[in-house]
């Protein structure tokens, strides 16, 4: 955007103060909720993102900034919630996507916890870890899924994108009950919350640039050496 095109800051401000103003309707809608479909709830919803929206984006225009949260819309992803107003019980989906940059690593720190597990020598399934598949299998089964996804350099894996879904249940789910297919069957309109994590997010100027600092160390590795990676700690 050429500069002529910017917003003033005094457009900034001025949305800054709708926002302001939609939050205040929007949670002066909700405490005069009349039932679990009030439509003056969702158009004080729809006023409230539609106000962020513009703010963020001439906040961006102006400042090459932008907002820390973002207000969900009614028109694409997600229809307006109709689940229980007080919900008994909840259902977390998560989907987490990663490419195996670094087979080597990976292959490499698999085989590093299994001989953690075998001091006497190799177990029963000491091929496990000899393919990508099985030494995936090994990473995953050893570590929870948060320590993956905060370690993933380590493990030879680069992050792809993310979602999470907080879903609303009248009643918690049977043991067992839904093992076979357990994300068939998300109702739409009782979702609570999703929160999503992208590239298509980033600025294009940007990209790569968040969280380089941090994986500096990792990136200087040669993996062509196995006694350049650090020893995991598979008692976690």
């Amino acid at each position: 955007m050429s500069d002529a095109a910017q917003p003033t800051a005094a457009e900034v401000r001025a949305a800054a103060e709708a926002v302001k103003t939609a939050l205040d309707r929007h949670l002066a809608a909700v405490e005069r909720r009349s039932g679990e479909d009030d439509p003056a709830v969702y158009e004080a919803f729809n006023q409230l993102a539609a106000a962020a929206e513009v703010y963020d984006e001439l906040l961006y225009d102006r400042y090459d900034e932008v907002t820390p949260f973002e207000i969900p819309g009614t028109d694409d992803s997600l229809p307006p919630y109709a689940g229980p107003e007080e919900p008994n019980a909840i259902s977390v989906l998560i989907r987490r996507d990663y490419a195996v940059a670094e087979p080597q690593r990976l292959l490499a720190q698999a085989q590093r916890v299994e001989a953690a597990e075998y001091d006497d020598g190799p177990g029963a399934d000491e091929d496990a870890a000899g393919t990508i598949h099985g030494a995936l299998g090994v990473l995953f089964g050893e570590f929870e899924p948060d320590e993956i996804a905060s370690r993933h350099k380590e493990f030879g894996l680069e992050e792809g994108d993310s979602t999470l879904w907080v879903t609303a249940a009248d009643e918690p789910a049977e043991p067992g009950e839904w093992l076979e297919v357990p994300f068939e069957g998300v109702d739409p309109q009782r979702v609570v919350c999703r929160f999503d994590v992208s590239a298509v997010f980033d600025d294009e100027d940007t990209e790569g640039a968040e969280g380089a600092e941090a994986t500096d160390e990792l990136d200087d590795l040669d993996l062509d050496e196995d006694e350049d990676l650090e020893p995991l700690d598979a008692e976690r």
